[in-house]
């Protein structure tokens, strides 16, 4: 069973140095501009997360079976051999520095879409106000220009 975990571990490695690269080539397609392919990383990071999030179930049920009051890896620690739980200690410190990557990169990424997204919302809301009429002397919905009424009245139009 600690092979499993250790196999578990491994493969959560490889997992998140794949998606460190993928965030990376996803600020790359950010920074030239290219919408459709970002949105086709976009995808891909969203289902290796879904897949590290199965992995990571998978290995709390290992844990339990190993040791039924164990809620994480280091929980196992004081019951291995001292080279197994070196070789654990070894990929959980691997993972977290991958990770703390990840969340640096997605943080950029993030960063970079919001500033487009600003940029394209404001060159929108400048090109409306441009269109937008100046003045309430325009045309109405029947294409004839549209006149306003002057002065309070009860009923308008033809006896």
């Amino acid at each position: 069973m600690l092979r499993l975990i250790e196999e578990n571990l491994v493969r959560q490695n490889k997992a998140m140095l794949l998606m460190y690269f993928l965030l990376e080539e996803e600020f790359s397609r950010l920074t030239q501009l290219k919408p459709q392919s970002v949105s086709q990383v976009e995808l891909s990071i969203q289902e290796l997360m879904r897949q590290v999030a199965g992995e990571r179930h998978s290995l709390r049920r290992m844990l339990v079976r190993v040791e039924p009051s164990a809620k994480r890896v280091r929980d196992l620690y004081p019951g291995l051999e001292r080279e197994t739980a070196d070789g654990l200690r070894e990929l959980l410190a691997r993972l977290d520095e991958i990770e703390q990557r990840c969340a640096i990169q997605a943080a950029k990424n993030h960063q970079m879409a919001m500033a487009l997204f600003d940029q394209s919302k404001g060159l929108l809301t400048f090109m409306h106000n441009q269109i937008k009429p100046k003045n309430t002397n325009a045309y109405g919905r029947t294409g004839r220009f549209a006149k306003g009424i002057n002065d309070a009245r009860l009923l308008s139009g033809r006896l």
